[in-house]
């Protein structure tokens, strides 16, 4: 039951991807991220409710009440938004292969909180996610150079043509991710309620994000295009993250989190087989980028089984 959760959290998360790089151009001000905090927000809270009304709610403290609401900072602020910022700059297949590096920081976190010790197959799998993501890297620099040569125009560095890219979106989340979810952790642990931790991350996500809005351009105007532009693919972009949030919640209380990330680890694939089909005309899909996804899979297989 857990593993087959997984799979479609992971098939909801890919179709997310997809229609965040369908509804988003590469440099609108509105990739749907705050739309997607309060879809996940009022969907954990029905989800929340229906399961009070059924089995009663748990007696949630003030602790596992600010573990949750750091979570939501971490998770669905800065997790969420630069995760839509990556798909929106890189195009869903390559951001899906730069989020392999998920379990790197989760195994790092371990070792640098938890006391945890690293195995040779642990420390070969981080290697071959960090390879995943130096490929893709290397490949987005070099297409940048040559576009560059083609319009004669003058030669940017590294640095400048790697922000360019967006490639300093993809990590930011990962860890955000990585962060977070040790919080949520901690608060699972003293209450119990997954849907009330991703409801209590979602209200605090928002809040932060309207905060946020008031001293960034940016945000203020996705804050506004929320409520007055309606997006069908944004929009669904919302749901579809948000269902695969929650599947992913519900996965981890049938079966192991080795299982589970294991599975999930197949998105960017499924990712790849429907940018084929439906993103076939802006999506590039090169044999670098295909290297990349298989790298950072296989280094994720490495690490959850060790």
């Amino acid at each position: 039951m857990g593993e087959l959760l997984a799979l479609f959290s992971a098939c909801c998360f890919a179709a997310s991807n997809i229609t965040i790089a369908r509804g988003a151009a590469a440099k609108a001000q509105d990739n749907g991220a705050f739309l997607s905090i309060l879809i996940t927000a009022v969907m954990a809270a029905v989800v929340w409710i229906a399961t009070g009304l059924d089995k009663g709610w748990p007696q949630a403290g003030l602790a596992s009440l600010l573990w949750f609401a750091a979570a939501g900072v971490l998770t669905m602020f800065i997790g969420r938004v630069f995760l839509f910022a990556s798909v929106q700059h890189l195009g869903a297949v390559r951001a899906s292969a730069v989020k392999r590096l998920n379990p790197v920081f989760s195994v790092l976190l371990g070792v640098l909180v938890l006391g945890d010790s690293i195995d040779a197959y642990t420390a070969i799998g981080m290697l071959l996610i960090f390879s995943s993501f130096a490929l893709l890297v290397r490949q987005s620099l070099n297409a940048a150079g040559a576009a560059g040569t083609v319009r004669d125009a003058p030669r940017e560095s590294w640095q400048s043509r790697l922000k360019s890219l967006g490639f300093f979106y993809g990590p930011v989340s990962a860890l955000a991710y990585a962060v977070g979810y040790v919080a949520r952790k901690q608060g699972l642990v003293l209450t119990p309620d997954a849907a009330l931790g991703t409801m209590v991350g979602g209200i605090v996500g928002a809040l932060v994000f309207v905060i946020a809005a008031r001293f960034i351009d940016s945000y203020r105007t996705s804050l506004r295009a929320a409520f007055t532009c309606f997006n069908p693919w944004l929009f669904a972009a919302g749901v579809l993250s948000s269902v695969g949030q929650l599947l992913y919640f519900a996965a981890l209380s049938h079966a192991t989190i080795s299982r589970v990330a294991l599975v999930s680890s197949m998105e960017v694939f499924v990712t790849i087989f429907l940018s084929v089909i439906i993103l076939r005309k802006t999506e590039q899909l090169s044999a670098a980028t295909l290297q990349a996804a298989a790298l950072g899979v296989a280094g994720t297989v490495l690490i959850v089984l060790h």
